[in-house]
């Protein structure tokens, strides 16, 4: 059960670029034309992908197997944690955005989609991770430990496997 819950590490970033990419298309839909029911799926999407990664996402699923491969310019592996966590922010963003619709009405939770569609904007169309910023920060100020993702904390494993070395000279 343990295995099933877990988030993949490390992510090929052509899938992570391609759930961007489907957010961003849900968000603006969505937006556009009112169909609030849309935060449902947006948000069981994100709550699926917290929970197991891409097993139980459709968007995920899609992503992974069909997208993805066909993206080869786009992948590389990149870490799983700082992933996950851009997962569980956006999940924070589309369960506000349904709890606001549902107490207060459409037009003024609306609102909260439109930095969860600009994040997903640049992590789909750029290839920059607001939420993995936000990680690497907080890892910055000890708010999440290093032993979350070791791989995030050395960066002497990317420089190896760019082919360049770290020496007490270079930093």
């Amino acid at each position: 059960m343990k295995a099933f819950f877990s988030f993949p590490n490390p992510v090929d970033d052509a899938a992570a670029r391609s759930v961007a990419l489907g957010v961003v298309t849900l968000c603006v839909v969505t937006f556009v034309s009112g169909w609030a029911w849309l935060l449902v799926p947006l948000t069981y999407g994100f709550a699926a992908r917290v929970a197991a990664g891409p097993k139980i996402s459709p968007l995920g699923r899609l992503a992974v197997h069909v997208t993805a491969p066909r993206l080869v310019r786009w992948q590389r592996f990149v870490a799983g944690p700082p992933k996950r966590f851009a997962q569980a922010i956006g999940l924070a963003f589309s369960f506000t955005t349904l709890i606001l619709w549902l107490s207060v009405g459409w037009l003024d939770a609306r609102w909260v989609l439109l930095p969860l569609a600009a994040a997903a904007s640049l992590e789909g169309f750029f290839g920059f991770c607001l939420g993995c910023a936000m990680f690497s920060g907080l890892m910055r100020l000890g708010v999440i430990p290093e032993s979350v993702c070791l791989e995030c904390a050395d960066l002497s494993s990317r420089y190896a496997t760019a082919g360049a070395t770290l020496t007490a000279e270079s930093s």
